[in-house]
């Protein structure tokens, strides 16, 4: 990948907002297409506090897991919170269903 083009941001945003034409900025900053020079804008306007930054998704404190897990016996352990979000109780029955991926298990 090559390596990404140092440009000056504030010179990019003062020509955008002198309203020069679209041709120009592409020329004068070296971009190759109007997405480049897009993606350039909105990054130097990200980098000079003219735009908030896009937030990037956070992981749910207390995700729950969907790991299962066979016991000694052969038992399958799930884990309590997976058993409470899909709000199932103790002593409820499942069928167990042969699939291409692997098993499937339907509530009885």
């Amino acid at each position: 990948m090559p390596k990404k083009k140092a440009i000056n941001e504030k010179a990019l945003i003062k020509a955008i907002t002198d309203k020069l034409p679209q041709a120009q900025v592409i020329k004068k900053f070296g971009f190759k297409t109007s997405a480049q020079m897009r993606s350039a804008y909105l990054t130097a306007l990200i980098n000079t506090g003219k735009a908030p930054a896009i937030e990037k998704s956070k992981k749910k404190a207390g995700a729950v897991s969907t790991a299962i897990k066979v016991g000694k016996r052969g038992s399958l352990i799930v884990p309590k919170a997976l058993v409470e979000s899909f709000g199932y109780k103790e002593g409820d029955t499942f069928a167990v269903k042969s699939t291409k991926a692997g098993i499937r298990l339907v509530k009885a």
